[in-house]
C-alpha cells in the first residue's frame, strides 16, 4: 500500500512541477509581449496640415463676353470636369479697392441700375461644362459694360467636402471665407478662356 501511495505522492509532485514550469512560461511570455506592444512608441512624426486631403480648385476666366446665343439667351458657356457630387460656386469680378483688392460677388447677382433697371447674371453646372446668364427686365444689350470683358471665377467644390455638415457654416457668398475654408492657394488659380 505505500508503494501505491508513493507513485500517487510522486505522480502529484510531478505535475506540480509541470504546473510551476507551466506558470513560468506564461509569466515569461506576457512580460515578452508587454515589452514588445509597449516598445512599438517611436518619436510623433511631423504634423500633417489641418484640412482636406483633395484639394477644391478655381479657374480664372478674364475678358469674358456674355453674348447672344441661337436660343436668344445671353449666356457665357464652358466646358469643366467635374464628379457628380462636386459644386460649383461663381464670382463675378465686379470692382477694385485697389490693385491688390479685388471685389467678388457671388452669382447668382443682380444689379440695381441707377435708371430702375435690373441686370441679373445666373449660372448652372453639370458634370461637363458651366454656364453663366444675364438677364434683366429692359433690353441688357444697352449695357455692354455688364455683358463684355467680364472676370469670372468658378470654383469646383469637391463633393466630400461640400456634403459635409461644416459647408453650412461657411459663408459660400464670400469669396475669401470659401478661399479660406479650402485652404485655397490664390496663386495656383489657372486662368483659362
Amino acid at each position: 500500500m505505500t508503494a501505491f501511495f508513493g507513485s500517487v505522492f510522486e505522480t502529484a509532485a510531478a505535475k506540480l512541477k509541470i504546473l510551476e514550469v507551466m506558470k513560468k512560461i506564461i509569466l515569461l511570455l506576457v512580460i515578452t509581449s508587454s515589452l514588445i506592444f509597449a516598445g512599438c512608441e517611436g518619436p510623433e512624426g511631423p504634423r500633417g496640415e489641418t484640412g482636406y486631403s483633395a484639394e477644391a480648385a478655381v479657374y480664372e476666366y478674364q475678358n469674358a463676353d456674355i453674348t447672344l446665343d441661337q436660343n436668344g439667351d445671353y449666356s457665357f458657356r464652358r466646358s469643366i470636369s467635374t464628379n457628380l457630387e462636386d459644386s460649383v460656386l461663381i464670382y463675378r469680378l465686379s470692382g477694385t479697392i485697389n490693385s491688390q483688392t479685388p471685389i467678388w460677388q457671388p452669382i447668382p447677382r443682380t444689379v440695381y441700375l441707377d435708371n430702375g433697371n435690373e441686370f441679373d447674371y445666373d449660372y448652372d453646372f453639370s458634370r461637363v461644362d458651366f454656364s453663366i446668364y444675364a438677364g434683366g427686365n429692359y433690353n441688357i444689350a444697352l449695357s455692354p459694360e455688364l455683358l463684355y470683358d467680364q472676370t469670372f471665377r468658378v470654383v469646383v467644390i469637391p463633393g466630400q467636402f461640400a456634403n459635409k455638415g461644416n459647408a453650412n457654416a461657411i459663408d459660400l457668398s464670400d469669396y475669401e471665407a470659401v478661399i479660406k475654408a479650402y485652404h485655397i492657394d490664390e496663386s495656383k488659380i489657372k486662368s483659362l478662356n
